[in-house]
């Protein structure tokens, strides 16, 4: 039987494992935490993330945490509309919406349909050799036909394959994300809100939960002894549910973590038998909300070219997730902006851009939503996919 040895048990990880799985493979996923992923936040997956998530079986149990509702989109600090548009309407588009989840329940699903026995935690890999495929850890060396590098954005892995290649650079953006029960009489969009350098994003979860994320312009390595008063200082003063928000959320349900983005992109996502995902292998901004997606195409994608020459891996991935790396770094540098006439002109060009056209925001997407996974090869063919295309 054919092995495979996945590096990180986080969204990409086990989707890589699932997906060799289905397919035959012997998989181990090493994990270096003494637990799952079990961040107290929320994540969306998009149409294409759906698409990829069916040829594992698993689409369909994440559609049914569907809670968006109503209008969707960017607003201004005092509420209004600067673009939007619907579920309704992606559903029309691209035969799905967008599911916002959270985080460890969809690690949970995964972790379960790959199998809670496969998953080594508190396990650290402390050596690789790439061509031979042999992993070692403090306590045994682990032989592969494939190794996956899903290690995260601080990859060990990915310093070892390409030495000397830049490392993800720090966009100049700080971010806070938190998790509340939805406070009584409060009715939450799934919008952003963007005001002079900052952003706050407000999203209905399942489980009448509420996700809820802001960023800043803040020095690297900023840290607060209470950030939900940070939180209020900033935003304190911006339109409802925002401040309903931050008054209801528990000051230790905050997390801050600092933005980085892959600058230079690598030169190719393999090397010998390893072959890199997620944001081992192109850390992005959130800004386009595809990081968790891009992880789980990368590991659908893997799994179709895995046993024959990973360059087809390389060809598919690269060009794309470059892409969806610079776009969400666009988007990035346009909520990063402070002068009030380059806002206004901003603010001004989505305003105007969707009384042109109500679709607008959604065609703008079109390249990355419209994606579609390969067609289903291997021993689990037609049968982990739910049908939907």
């Amino acid at each position: 039987m054919t092995t495979a040895v996945v590096i990180g048990g986080g969204v990409g990880g086990l989707t890589a494992g699932l997906a060799l799985r289905l397919k035959g493979w012997d998989v181990t996923v090493l994990e270096r935490a003494p637990a799952l992923e079990n961040v107290g936040s929320g994540l969306a997956v998009s149409p294409n993330g759906l698409r990829a998530l069916d040829t594992v079986g698993l689409g369909d149990p994440v559609r049914e945490l569907a809670r968006v509702q109503g209008a969707a989109g960017v607003r201004k600090t005092d509420g209004r509309w600067l673009s939007q548009t619907s579920q309704e309407r992606a559903r029309i588009r691209y035969g799905d919406g967008v599911v916002l989840m959270l985080r460890r329940v969809l690690v949970d699903l995964l972790a379960d349909g790959l199998g809670r026995a496969n998953i080594r935690l508190n396990t650290e890999v402390t050596g690789l050799d790439p061509e031979g495929g042999a992993v070692e850890t403090e306590r045994e060396t682990y032989r592969a036909d494939l190794v996956v590098a899903a290690d995260g954005i601080r990859s060990g892995t990915r310093r070892r394959l390409f030495p000397g290649h830049p490392e993800p650079v720090y966009s100049g953006v700080t971010a806070w994300r938190g998790l509340l029960p939805r406070p009584e009489g409060v009715t939450v969009h799934s919008a952003e809100s963007w005001g002079p350098g900052l952003v706050f994003g407000t999203h209905q979860l399942a489980g009448d939960i509420v996700y809820f994320y802001a960023t800043d312009l803040a020095a690297p390595g900023g840290r607060a002894d209470d950030e939900r008063a940070e939180l209020l200082r900033r935003f304190g003063s911006w339109h409802q549910p925002i401040p309903a928000m931050l008054d209801a959320v528990e000051p230790g349900a905050i997390l801050r973590n600092d933005v980085y983005s892959m600058r230079a992109p690598l030169p190719r996502l393999h090397q010998g038998r390893v072959a890199l995902l997620g944001d081992a292998a192109h850390p992005m901004a959130p800004n386009l909300g595809q990081g968790a997606c891009q992880a789980i195409e990368d590991a659908v994608v893997l799994a179709h070219h895995a046993g024959g020459d990973l360059s087809g891996y390389t060809e598919a991935r690269l060009g794309r997730t470059t892409e969806i790396v610079r776009r969400s770094m666009a988007i990035c540098k346009a909520t990063k902006i402070r002068n009030p006439v380059a806002i206004g002109l901003r603010d001004l060009g989505m305003r105007v851009a969707g009384r042109f056209s109500s679709d607008l925001m959604l065609r703008a997407m079109d390249s990355v939503l419209d994606w579609r996974p390969p067609a289903p090869t291997g021993p689990s063919s037609g049968r982990a996919s739910t049908g939907r295309a």
